[in-house]
């Protein structure tokens, strides 16, 4: 009875009162047009940032670098998990790249509440994203948010207003944005170098293999179970949940491969055909391979986004067929009027409309592709990017309402995918005409975790 009184007094302090919001996705603002003097009020110029990592899970060792340079100027003060193997690991691995010693926390409000903390990197199982960002920014925390930075379309609208309310720095964990390179061909695609650009297709795959069928049993040793479902409704502990196959037992914590990994080739697929929300989407999708395994999502998916004048984005992902289709396990190809353009995490390729090799340009980076956890050059740049535009000197690679809408196309293939039919949107607001499919526009969260603004 202790612990529950205590977490609805957290949670209580941790949300704010209900205020009358606009119908629609209310993505106006922009965390990259807050000025740097705004940022310096904040946080000075040269100061050092005190840092908090909610999530030790594959994602964490991308940060050791950016967080270990000497030219950031951060300090790491927690490492938090609500598992006791994953602080511990954490710890060892840090200890050879920092000489401070973090403290090792299991419950992420006791960080909320150290005002001394400036900043979290939120690298939790996907139902914690938005929740955990939401609190963090009430208690006057920036956040590094990886994706997806929602769990949900509504959670999408949450995170923005959170952001806009509290005005703090959120950067979404799509590192692909801070890529020279990507940053690079961007440009000259809107510059016209592969004249109008009207087809994108992002891909992805990988070769995933069984999963064993999720039988209950009792937590693992060292698991706080209740934190880590968090604002998920309670249910019984499935064996082998909470390490990584969450994310293909159900919609209760993860958010399938569109989720997982669509987020950042959809993400440059928007960026370089300059669209916000489609007309139309459709899906065609289904568990094709060890099919009578523990995995309950989609393993193979083609989804059709069409944009207003003529424009459409393609989406073809295979989570456990290896066949490199496209010559890579992911990237993007851009087809414009006058030539293609093809990038990944790699660098890019540019070809002229006869399909000739124009310019070849490699990353001098090393960041990682289908590897689980990934990591490299662009998550240091990402992350350093962030501790700058807290300090004033930069703007945002990846402000969260650019994030939100490129993460919304993962979610309205989700959608299309749960309801089993395509469906058209209003391309002003980014909601669904479809009523079925707005009945998952939201999620049903534990009582008293629900996100309030």
């Amino acid at each position: 009875m202790e612990k529950d009184t205590s977490r609805r007094g957290f949670l209580k302090k941790a949300t704010v009162s209900a205020v009358a919001g606009a119908a629609g996705m209310a993505f106006a603002g922009s965390a990259n047009a807050m000025s740097a003097k705004s940022y310096e009020k904040v946080k000075g110029a040269n100061d050092r940032l005190y840092l908090a990592i909610q999530g030790l899970g594959r994602r964490y060792g991308a940060y050791v670098e950016p967080i270990a340079l000497k030219q950031n100027n951060v300090e790491l003060l927690y490492l938090c998990d609500v598992m006791k193997s994953q602080r511990d690991k954490a710890a060892a691995n840090f200890a050879k790249s920092i000489k401070n010693k973090p403290v090792l926390e299991n419950d992420i409000r006791k960080i909320f509440d150290d005002q001394k903390v400036d900043a979290i990197f939120m690298a939790t199982p996907d139902h914690w994203h938005t929740p955990g960002a939401c609190m963090g920014m009430q208690a006057g925390k920036h956040i590094y948010l990886e994706k997806p930075c929602s769990h949900n379309p509504k959670e999408g609208e949450l995170v923005v207003g959170f952001q806009q309310k509290y005005n703090k720095v959120v950067q979404m964990g799509n590192q692909q944005r801070s890529s020279p390179e990507s940053i690079d061909i961007i440009k000259q695609i809107h510059n016209g170098v592969i004249g109008k650009a009207y087809k994108a297709i992002a891909f992805y795959t990988n070769g995933r293999g069984e999963v064993p069928i999720a039988k209950k049993a009792a937590p693992p040793e060292g698991l706080d179970w209740e934190l880590f479902q968090g604002p998920a409704p309670r249910k019984q502990y499935m064996h082998d949940t909470w390490d990584y196959n969450w994310h293909w037992y159900g919609w209760d914590y993860g958010t399938a491969e569109m989720g997982n990994n669509a987020t950042h080739e959809l993400d440059i697929a928007r960026w370089a055909l300059d669209v916000k929300y489609p007309e139309k989407v459709d899906v065609v999708s289904g568990k094709f391979h060890y099919v009578n395994d523990g995995w309950t999502m989609y393993d193979t998916m083609e989804a059709t986004f069409r944009f207003a004048d003529n424009r459409v984005i393609k989406w073809d992902g295979q989570s456990r067929n290896k066949y490199d289709i496209y010559g890579s396990g992911r990237g993007t190809i851009i087809y414009g009027s006058e030539g293609s353009v093809y990038v990944d995490r790699g660098g890019y390729k540019l070809f002229d409309i006869k399909g000739k090799l124009l310019k070849d340009s490699k990353a001098a980076g090393n960041e990682a592709g289908t590897a689980l956890g990934g990591g490299g050059d662009m998550t240091t740049k990402h992350a350093s990017n962030f501790f700058n535009t807290i300090r004033g000197k930069e703007t945002l690679t990846s402000p969260i309402e650019q994030g939100v809408v490129s993460q919304l196309l993962t979610h309205y293939a989700n959608i299309s995918h749960k309801i089993g039919k395509p469906f058209d949107v209003d391309e002003n607001t980014g909601r669904i005409y479809d009523r079925d499919a707005m009945k998952h526009w939201g999620r049903e969260y534990e009582p008293g975790w629900e996100p309030k603004l």
